[in-house]
């Protein structure tokens, strides 16, 4: 008899993992929505700032003090990256752009391995991994707790793009960048202003993703988790990042559990890439994203 039960806890575990690598998809989909910029640094920030976090805390500090100075911290690399990275390189091709980041994630974690050194650290945020039972179906607390946060950051995030001035400008950047020049937004400002939010978003996602997996350098890692989720959901579209991570969540654990057993186990870390390529071959914009049409 096929177990539904186990079905559904697979399934839950799959969706809740998901949640996570949607927070961090989010960072490069508000950059590439905003600067048409594929920032490769995203995952080095995500280190340095669980890096730095947890640094201040075996140093004495205070949990919310270590929390403060590290938002502060990554809000000045945000604003940094923007000015003296990204600004000089304006109008220069995309695959400029590309290498950019790609050298500045190699800054970054050389900076983090210069100022906080090498070895691994433990990152303990008050939430245990332990499982309770729910109708019978067995959920990881720290699961849920990760998904509750990252959740509640894509929520602020919406209300924030929907009804403040910032959030308008943000949408108004993407949406047509000569346009929203025209009617008098100030470019550089707007990109500083959304790379100090994925600076905010590498900090939460480097906290979840520490305290899963320790901090320690291969973290920065994660990033390539993005990249099928960017896929499947469009890399320019903050709803198709939030759909790709819950698939690609789904899709890893539904095929290590039901698929690998014939491959001999260990499909999980690329079955999302081969749905990944599937798809690029249907839809290459993805389940979500903005289809480029030109006049030939």
């Amino acid at each position: 008899m096929f177990d539904y039960q186990f079905l559904l806890e697979v399934l839950i575990g799959g969706l809740l993992s998901g949640v996570m690598y949607s927070l961090v998809a989010i960072g490069f989909v508000l950059i590439y929505k905003t600067s048409g910029v594929l920032n490769f640094a995203q995952g080095a920030m995500l280190l340095f700032a669980a890096l730095t976090f947890v640094s201040l805390i075996e140093r004495g500090a205070p949990f919310f003090a270590a929390l403060a100075a590290t938002l502060v911290i990554m809000v000045v690399l945000g604003i940094a990256t923007e000015r003296l990275v990204l600004r000089p390189l304006v109008n220069q091709p995309p695959i400029t752009l590309f290498m950019a980041t790609l050298g500045l994630s190699y800054v970054i974690e050389g900076a983090a391995q210069l100022l906080w050194g090498t070895q691994v650290h433990g990152l303990d945020i008050g939430i245990s991994d332990t499982p309770f039972e729910v109708a019978g179906v067995l959920i990881s607390r720290f699961d849920l707790f990760a998904a509750a946060v990252a959740g509640s950051l894509v929520a602020l995030f919406a209300l924030f793009f929907r009804y403040t001035r910032t959030g308008l400008s943000f949408r108004a950047v993407a949406d047509d960048q000569f346009a929203a020049l025209a009617v008098g937004l100030r470019l550089p400002r707007v990109w500083a202003a959304v790379w100090t939010v994925a600076g905010i978003v590498a900090l939460v996602g480097g906290l979840l993703w520490g305290a899963r997996l320790g901090v320690q350098f291969s973290l920065s890692l994660v990033v390539l988790k993005a990249l099928p989720v960017l896929v499947l959901g469009g890399f320019d579209s903050t709803t198709g990042a939030i759909v790709g991570g819950l698939l690609v969540g789904a899709i890893e654990k539904l095929a290590e559990v039901y698929v690998g057993p014939f491959f001999g186990g260990g499909i999980e870390a690329w079955a999302a890439y081969v749905a990944a390529l599937a798809l690029l071959l249907i839809r290459p914009s993805g389940l979500f994203g903005q289809k480029l049409v030109e006049r030939v």
